[in-house]
């Protein structure tokens, strides 16, 4: 098993459930890939990802081992989901209650409550199909593909998630809430697939949620469980090369020169990673360098994390704070790979549920922009200290007043991380952009179609990125080894 995020952990824990031998390799000094944990100055900030929704996917890893999640982690309901701040001083608390989210429509825009109510009911058989019954099925042939196209037309899959919004409500406010979710799974609201339209109703079906500790004590909760199932693990241990022979995998190489064997090799490294380092050319057929460099990427991250010597008491666990462009700016980051003046940004305040993230009398945070990924040619070793003063001082002006005064302690992470740190290509932060060319079939399989035996779980493959798609993708992984390689 190549890395340790939570494509890979439920991965390593589902197969160790099975009675694989399992060993995990990661290139990091902890657990968690990309949900790593840092710990400065008394506080706790979770590095990767803080919004946890479907957490089902969570428990069945526990209980396929005859768990309960509970013994190990203990995951309580965020409510709001999350506050939209408008740059005109308005807001919007988004949550499962529709009788409330309603009235907050009624009260912006009466005229679009039909609408909303229509818009959640074609949402829902979106979910359906699209995560339901397509979500932890693999696409590997393209009559796979084939066989869902007229339900992926009758629900008008080629739209956008932003298409899908105005189609319902017209007010320029309600589409920006209807849409924005995408950002969360690394895509552009103006071009990822209406298929992520889903998550409205996957929200409304289990809620959003926090681990109390933070998402690493979930990491810590499933290393602790893949640990009772006979799991090994080396830290410190970074992949260098995928061994082939015939055609076949035969283990992995490691970057102190450890040869080790393997029958099945997983990557829950970065798919595009994984093929341009850790494979030779003559081992790639379909996914070859110039194939790689066709592709798109999401777009990077800029974020800092800081803690503060005061309470914030008015400022949610997640807010979403919005600048007055929103279609301009995703196309600076996106399209023209600009770095804008301006700001959007998710706020994340644990602290706000869980006060042990930070000393007495203190806040924890961190702030996520959204920048273009490397491909933009951004030196970040020039431009992360101005970008990063920039940020704060905006917050300070508008949501955080006095927060250059009041910082305790702050660290922050570029995309020239993702791209060194986290090996990410690119520097993506969530791998491929979610297009509808890139998505089902049309992503890298979660079967390589170049090398015999070796899978692939995380947000590069099918289904894609955030918690829901990782652990899904582990799904996939545990069917299709069970399928090619049973035990006897």
């Amino acid at each position: 098993m190549i890395g340790s995020g939570f494509g890979g952990l439920g991965s390593a824990i589902r197969l160790a459930t099975r009675g694989y031998d399992v060993t995990m390799l990661e290139a990091r000094d902890q657990l968690g890939g990309r949900a790593y944990v840092y710990r400065q100055d008394g506080f706790t900030f979770d590095a990767g990802p803080t919004v946890i929704t479907a957490p089902f996917l969570i428990d069945e890893l526990f209980e396929g081992a005859g768990r309960k999640t509970a013994d190990y982690v203990n995951i309580v309901p965020i409510d709001p989901f999350y506050k939209i701040e408008f740059h005109d001083g308005t807001s919007f608390d988004y949550n499962a209650d529709e009788a409330a989210t309603i009235e907050k429509i009624r009260q912006i825009a009466p005229d679009d409550v039909d609408g909303y109510q229509r818009m959640i009911r074609a949402a829902k058989a979106i979910f359906a199909k699209g995560f339901v019954e397509l979500s932890a099925k693999p696409f590997l042939k393209f009559m796979d593909m084939m066989k869902i196209a007229p339900d992926l037309i009758k629900l008008e899959s080629h739209l956008t998630v932003y298409q899908f919004a105005s189609r319902y409500v017209k007010n320029d406010r309600l589409r920006r809430v209807f849409s924005f979710h995408p950002l969360l799974v690394g895509g552009n609201p103006f071009s990822t697939t209406s298929i992520y339209a889903l998550i409205h109703h996957l929200e409304r079906e289990w809620g959003v949620h926090y681990a109390m500790g933070g998402t690493g004590a979930v990491v810590n909760g499933l290393g602790k469980l893949y640990g009772e199932l006979g799991g090994k693990t080396q830290l410190n241990t970074a992949v260098k090369r995928i061994l082939v022979e015939g055609g076949k995998v035969k283990g992995v190489e490691t970057e102190n020169g450890e040869k080790i064997s393997a029958d099945i090799v997983v990557s829950n490294a970065d798919v595009a990673t994984t093929y341009s380092k850790m494979l030779e050319p003559k081992d790639r057929r379909r996914w070859t360098d110039r194939k790689l460099a066709g592709m798109k990427y999401s777009m990077s991250l800029f974020v800092i994390y800081f803690g503060t010597k005061k309470k914030y008491e008015d400022l949610a666990h997640h807010t979403i704070l919005l600048c007055e462009r929103y279609k301009e700016l995703l196309a600076d980051i996106f399209d023209r790979k600009k770095l804008p003046e301006d700001f959007s940004m998710y706020l994340h305040r644990p602290s706000a549920t869980d006060p042990s993230m930070a000393p007495d009398g203190c806040d924890c945070f961190y702030v996520l922009i959204p920048v273009p990924n490397q491909l933009s040619g951004i030196d970040w070793n020039t431009e992360a200290k101005p970008f990063r003063d920039r940020a704060m001082n905006w917050l300070d002006a508008n949501y955080m007043p006095g927060l250059n005064e009041n910082l305790a302690t702050e660290r922050y992470f570029t995309p020239l991380d993702f791209e060194t740190t986290l090996r990410s290509h690119a520097g993506a932060a969530f791998s491929f952009e979610p297009i509808f060319t890139q998505s089902a079939w049309f992503r890298p399989h979660n079967e390589s179609e170049d090398v015999q035996n070796l899978y692939f779980a995380g947000a590069g493959t099918h289904p894609g990125a955030g918690m829901p798609g990782v652990l899904c993708s582990a799904k996939i992984v545990e069917d299709l080894v069970c399928q090619r390689l049973p035990l006897r």
